[in-house]
């Protein structure tokens, strides 16, 4: 039988990978939220009532479909999870992101811009 640091030192790949894999996600998630964060301040995407961000400049477009694609996928699941309709979801995370975003956000209530 082999000694135990032989057997994790034998081939720490694997590891090392998983805590890559690890790190990154956060740094990526950590990122993600400091761009929705300058988007919203600059005020090149605002908040609409659905649960969904509106690019409010035409080169904050891109940006804001990746963060639609990412809640989408969040209410998706948590509609799912409680057998409702998404949208139902949507509208709960849009009732808090509302509460929860900083003064001076975007937000679109009836169609209609208005800083929080």
């Amino acid at each position: 039988m082999q000694p135990i640091e032989r057997t994790i030192l034998k081939n720490p790949l694997p590891g090392l990978t998983i805590a890559f894999l690890l790190i990154f996600s956060l740094y990526t998630s950590l990122t993600n939220a400091e761009s929705l964060e300058n988007l919203r301040a600059s005020g090149a995407i605002g908040e609409a009532y659905n649960g969904y961000v509106i690019a409010r400049q035409p080169e904050a477009q891109a940006e804001a479909d990746a963060i639609n694609v990412k809640r989408r996928a969040i209410y998706q699941e948590k509609a799912a999870a409680q057998g409702i309709d998404i949208d139902q979801v949507a509208k709960v995370y849009a009732a808090e992101i509302f509460k929860t975003v900083p003064a001076g956000t975007w937000i679109q209530i009836d169609g209609q811009w208005k800083k929080k």
